[in-house]
């Protein structure tokens, strides 16, 4: 228990505070039971560096890489994709995910540029796919947090391609258009 087993052929980015090491060819890290597949800038994390959190993201951007917010940067533990998510089965008690919301054609403007953007006629397969591998990464009775931004995309086309029901959920703001939902993986 407190094992995480991923493939070797992931990126690992330092600092990275687990000390990986290989055995039978996987990326063993230990005390490592949370995943946030779409790390981002950890806007949301109240502790941007817990130490049983595994932070994974497919950009790494330095600061200043926004203009407007030179503090920001994007720095996962792991580069990867969350419809790729390189770990095996059941590897996570929690699986976090804030997916890209916001279907552009690239990172022509700050948003897309900042949050990472769907392509305009793949996004379903994207959610259905990333979703679905966060799934096979949580273990039995893990939980799934789940945020999403209506900006693009409504939450209930989201859900319909999620194919799965949330326990529960809270949407913030009235303008905001961004909900949090809670999944349960009970087998």
């Amino acid at each position: 228990m407190g094992v995480v087993y991923a493939f070797c052929l992931i990126k690992v980015c330092p600092p990275f505070e687990a000390t990986p090491f290989s055995f039978w060819g996987f990326l063993v890290m230990l005390d490592k039971y949370i995943l946030d597949v779409c790390c981002g800038c950890r806007q949301f994390w109240f502790d941007k560096n817990h130490k049983n959190t595994v932070y994974m993201d497919m950009r790494k951007e330095e600061k200043g890489f926004q203009n407007a917010r030179p503090n920001k940067e994007i720095q996962p533990d792991i580069i990867g994709d969350f419809r790729n998510i390189p770990f095996s089965n059941r590897s996570f008690k929690m699986v976090v995910m804030d997916p890209p919301h916001i279907l552009a054609d690239g990172p022509l403007f700050r948003m897309a540029k900042e949050y990472g953007w769907l392509d305009k006629l793949n996004w379903w397969n994207d959610i259905r796919d990333g979703f679905n591998e966060a799934w096979r990464v949580l273990d039995n009775y893990g939980t799934l947090i789940f945020k999403w931004n209506e900006t693009s995309i409504s939450k209930k086309d989201v859900l319909n391609a999620i194919g799965k029901r949330p326990l529960f959920g809270h949407p913030v703001g009235s303008r905001v258009n961004t909900h949090w939902l809670c999944f349960m993986k009970t087998t």
